[in-house]
C-alpha cells in the first residue's frame, strides 16, 4: 500500500510550521501577488523561509503560480521564476498555459503541477499535460469516485495525481468564476475573490400578469445564501482513496488560522497513519468528531460518491460548531506557568483542549489559575488587545511550543 502525501495550505511561514508540526508531508505556497490567494501573508522573505526550513526537517513546498495572467504580469512572473529556479521547491503549481511556457523556460529544474484551475477530469486530460512535462495534475473537485479510479489505472504510470479531500468548494467549476470581479470588481482569477458566492441575498420573482412589478420572494431577514456551498469532507472515504494510489492528499484553506490548520492536518494525519497500520478496523468517526469541532460550514462529500447527490448547499450561510474556537498557542512551556498567546478571550474556569500532533484525542483541562505575562499578578481573564498578547498558565503535561489549545464556550 502506497502511503500518499498530506498537503496542507500554508498562508503564512508560521501556519507552514504549525502544518509541519501537526504532520502535513508538504504546505503550498506562494506570494500575494502571484497565487489565488492575495490576501495570504506571504511575501517573498516568507516564501525563502518556508522553503529553507521545509528541506531541513525533510518536508516538501510546492509554490503557486497559479493566477490568469495579463501580459503586464509577466515581468513579475519571470523574475519568480528565476527566483525559485535557485530556490529549488519542489513543485510550482500553475494553470494559465502561458505561465507554464513561462516557467518552463526560466525554472526548468523546478517540477510543474498542473493546477485544479485546469479543469483536468479526464484521463486524455492527463496524457497531454503529461506530454508537456507536467509531473502531477491536480484533479477538480467535480469528479467521482469512478472517473479517478479509471484515471489512476491508465495514467502514465509516473504521472502523480492530487485531489482535495477537505475544505471549501468553490460554486464554479473548480474556482473558474468570474462573479466576484463583476460584482465587486475583484477577480477570483487573480485572487482576489471576494467570496459573492457567500453572500446573502434577497429574491423577487415578476409578477406574470404585471411585467416589472417585483414580488419578494419570503426568506428569512438576512436573505438566503443560494450560491453558497458546504465544504467537503472525504474523511469517510479515505480508504478508497489510499487504495486507489492517488498520490497526493490536499486540504484547502490559506486564508484559515492556525488553529483550523492544526485541527484539520491532524485528523488527516492520524486517519492516514492508522488506515495503514490496520485498514480492516478504519472507522473514521473519531476522526470526523475533531473536524466537527471546527467553526466550519456543513460537511459534503460533493460528487465523489455520487454524482446526482444534491445535498451540497449551504442556504442558510450559517456556521456550524461554534461550540469551540481558538484559545490560544504554547510559546514556552514551563511545569509551573508556560505562557500562551492567546486568540480569544481566556479565564479562570474556561474548559481547554491541547490539540496533541499526531495524537486524535485531545487532552481536555479546566483553566484554575492565570497570570499576567509580564508581572505575574493572578488575574481573573484575559482578552485579546494587541497581536501577539500573552498570558500565563498551568498545562497539565508537558507541551511543545506552538502547540495549539482549543476553547470550548
Amino acid at each position: 500500500m502506497k502511503k500518499p502525501e498530506l498537503l496542507a495550505p500554508a498562508g503564512s511561514f508560521e501556519k507552514a510550521k504549525i502544518a509541519y508540526l501537526y504532520g502535513a508531508d508538504a504546505v503550498y505556497c506562494g506570494t500575494s501577488s502571484l497565487s489565488l490567494r492575495t490576501r495570504a501573508d506571504m511575501q517573498q522573505e516568507d516564501l525563502e523561509k518556508t522553503i529553507q526550513y521545509a528541506h531541513q526537517i525533510g518536508k516538501k513546498v510546492y509554490v503557486t503560480i497559479n493566477i490568469f495572467a495579463w501580459d503586464e504580469t509577466y515581468e513579475e512572473i519571470i523574475d519568480m521564476a528565476k527566483k525559485l529556479e535557485v530556490l529549488k521547491p519542489d513543485g510550482i503549481i500553475a494553470a494559465d498555459v502561458g505561465v507554464i511556457e513561462t516557467l518552463k523556460k526560466y525554472a526548468p529544474s523546478v517540477p510543474i503541477n498542473i493546477s485544479t484551475q485546469a479543469n483536468i477530469i479526464s484521463l486524455q486530460d492527463c496524457k497531454f499535460w503529461y506530454q508537456q512535462g507536467a509531473k502531477r495534475v491536480i484533479m477538480a473537485r467535480e469528479m467521482n469516485k469512478e472517473q479517478l479510479k479509471y484515471i489512476m489505472e491508465n495514467k502514465p504510470k509516473d504521472l502523480e495525481v492530487e485531489i482535495f479531500v477537505h475544505g471549501a468548494i468553490c460554486f464554479a467549476f473548480s474556482g473558474r468564476c468570474f462573479l466576484s470581479d463583476f460584482l465587486s470588481s475583484r477577480s477570483a482569477n487573480l485572487g482576489d475573490c471576494a467570496q459573492s458566492c457567500r453572500w446573502s441575498y434577497q429574491l423577487y420573482a415578476e409578477e406574470k400578469n404585471n411585467p416589472g412589478e417585483l414580488m419578494p420572494v419570503e426568506t428569512n431577514k438576512y436573505g438566503t445564501s443560494i450560491f453558497s456551498s458546504k465544504d467537503l469532507c472525504l474523511i469517510k472515504e479515505l480508504p478508497e482513496i489510499i487504495e486507489m494510489g492517488v498520490n497526493s492528499l490536499k486540504i484547502e484553506g490559506r486564508l484559515k488560522t492556525e488553529y483550523y490548520i492544526a485541527s484539520v492536518v491532524n485528523a488527516y494525519r492520524n486517519a492516514i497513519d492508522d488506515y495503514q497500520k490496520d485498514s480492516k478496523n478504519y472507522d473514521a468517526t473519531k476522526y470526523l468528531k475533531e473536524l466537527e469541532k471546527v467553526k466550519t460550514r456543513g460537511l459534503t462529500t460533493f460528487y465523489f460518491n455520487d454524482r446526482k447527490n444534491k445535498d451540497i448547499q449551504e442556504y442558510s450561510g450559517r456556521q456550524y460548531n461554534e461550540n469551540y474556537e481558538f484559545g490560544g498557542k504554547v510559546v514556552e512551556y514551563n511545569q509551573e506557568k508556560s505562557v500562551i498567546e492567546i486568540k480569544n478571550k481566556l479565564q479562570v474556569g474556561d474548559i481547554l483542549e491541547i490539540i496533541i500532533p499526531y495524537q486524535i484525542e485531545p487532552v481536555m483541562f479546566k483553566i484554575e489559575q492565570l497570570w499576567d505575562e509580564e508581572t505575574e499578578e493572578k488575574i481573573q481573564s484575559v482578552s485579546p488587545g494587541v497581536k501577539g498578547q500573552k498570558v500565563k498558565m498551568r498545562l497539565p503535561i508537558v507541551c511543545e511550543k506552538n502547540w495549539i489549545l482549543r476553547r470550548k464556550k
